[in-house]
């Protein structure tokens, strides 16, 4: 009998990637010149803003689908505004860099999104600077270079654009957790959107008068409503995808299925678009920057398993036990002639002598695993 459940995550998974490099190959087809040519990519950006924040609002004022978080003008100001700063700057600039390289090279790039990540949250200070990590990093690094040097049609304009988009995505990521978090606010994609893209759109607006709209001639712009449309949609869809995955499934799988997705896009991307050439150098740098990515996405998930096993977590549950325990040898009372021995032996036993399961991720509540007997007698 096959799981419905999880039937449905990966039936979840599977729109996510097929979600998201279809956004991307969209993008690069309707900016690039050689196809649909639209080469106005904060244009294209804001019309996405536009239509996200506009479907926000009818979803949260209109319909009331989902109701508005407590925003005051200073959680606003503080938080809101910097981080659609940077939302708006990442989305810029990686729509340009479809114009200058191509889709598989700049997946290739993204993967220095840890390296930019782990970067900005050490200079924020909500991460420290640890050996394991910092040579993660010098892999990814050598191995985007390696890929970078490979590369047939590099173009250092294009390459500028996507590694500063990296970096202010990265920067955004931070900021949402130093200043959103902290003032205890959570935001589901459709309030996301509904604070976070009008602004954006004003941002983007500043960049768009000063550069593209002198250039842009009315005559000259092939408007298609369909497709703008369809476009603003899947990017709109795909918003939605991730919090589907991440609800479902967790954070650390909808990375591992972004791996899974790069390589996807990567070979979709060389058939849709021939000019697209991948050389061997090319691979086997992204190969190693992927061995980098892997390795620090297992880090990260070993810090947040020993986060949970924190030294009071810890305390309170052998507490609990005990407690547990100790009721039970009260109630009950052996008949057998080692009377005296029983009720130490049953419930007041050291947890040495308890058989546990040393692979379970969580300390069971009745009884302490090897990893917390060894941490509470340390902090004892």
């Amino acid at each position: 009998m096959i799981n419905k459940s999880l039937l449905l995550t990966y039936l979840y998974l599977l729109i996510y990637i097929l979600l998201s490099s279809g956004v991307i190959l969209y993008n690069k087809w309707v900016l690039s010149p050689k196809y649909f040519n639209f080469p106005h990519p904060i244009t294209l950006t804001m019309i996405h803003m536009g239509f996200s924040g506009a479907v926000a609002f009818f979803l949260v004022r209109v319909f009331k689908v989902v109701s508005p978080v407590k925003m005051t003008f200073e959680i606003y100001a503080t938080c809101v505004i910097p981080i659609s700063a940077f939302f708006a700057s990442s989305l810029w600039f990686g729509n340009t860099a479809y114009l200058h390289i191509s889709v598989a090279f700049i997946q290739m790039l993204k993967a220095l999104m840890p390296v930019a990540t782990f970067l900005m949250a050490v200079i924020c200070g909500t991460d420290i600077l640890r050996c394991d990590v910092f040579l993660n990093m010098v892999l990814v690094s050598v191995g985007v270079v390696i890929s970078s040097y490979g590369e047939i049609h590099f173009n250092v304009v294009g390459t500028v654009y996507q590694v500063t988009g990296i970096f202010a995505e990265a920067l955004r990521l931070v900021l949402t957790q130093v200043l959103l978090q902290k003032k205890g606010l959570t935001l589901n994609p459709v309030t996301s959107l509904y604070y976070i893209a009008p602004c954006s759109f004003v941002f983007l607006f500043v960049p768009w008068f000063l550069l593209e709209k002198p250039g842009m001639e009315v005559s000259q712009i092939q408007f298609n409503f369909w497709i703008f449309f369809s476009n603003a949609l899947c990017a709109l869809a795909l918003n939605f995808s991730i919090f589907l995955v991440i609800g479902r499934t967790g954070a650390v799988t909808i990375r591992v299925a972004g791996v899974l997705k790069d390589w996807i896009l990567i070979a979709l991307s060389t058939v849709i678009f021939p000019e697209s050439t991948i050389t061997g150098l090319n691979i086997t740098g992204y190969a190693i920057a992927l061995c980098g990515v892997v390795m620090y996405n297992y880090l990260k998930v070993k810090d947040v398993r020993a986060s949970q096993l924190t030294p009071e977590s810890i305390a309170e549950r052998a507490a609990k036990d005990w407690k547990l325990e100790k009721k039970s040898s009260d109630i009950f009372v052996p008949h057998s002639s080692n009377n005296n021995n029983g009720g130490s032996g049953g419930g007041n036993g050291s947890a040495s002598d308890l058989i546990v399961d040393e692979e379970a991720p969580l300390i069971p509540s009745s009884r302490l695993s090897h990893i917390g007997r060894t941490q509470l007698s340390g902090h004892a």
